[in-house]
C-alpha cells in the first residue's frame, strides 16, 4: 500500500498510543475502556510506524508530502 500518513501525523499518533498504553498499564484505565483504549494504542502505533491508514486510503485523505522538487 502507498504511504498516506505524514510526519506530522505519524508523531501524534505515536504519541497518543504511548499515553494510551501509559494509562492501561498503570491501572488508570481498566475494564472495557482500558481494553479499548490498549487496541486504540495498537493500531494508532502500527499506523504510524508503517506510515499506512486504512482509513485515510477510504476517504483519501494523504498527510504525506509530494517529493515533486524537481525544479
Amino acid at each position: 500500500m502507498k504511504q498516506n500518513v505524514g510526519i506530522f501525523d505519524r508523531t501524534i499518533r505515536i504519541l497518543i498510543a504511548a499515553i494510551l498504553a501509559i494509562l492501561y498499564f498503570t491501572g488508570v484505565v481498566t475494564g472495557t475502556t482500558g481494553t479499548v483504549f490498549l487496541i486504540l494504542a495498537a493500531i494508532l502505533l502500527l499506523t504510524g510506524i508503517l506510515r499506512v491508514c486504512g482509513l485515510y486510503a477510504l476517504v483519501g485523505i494523504n498527510t504525506c508530502k509530494t517529493s515533486n522538487e524537481d525544479t
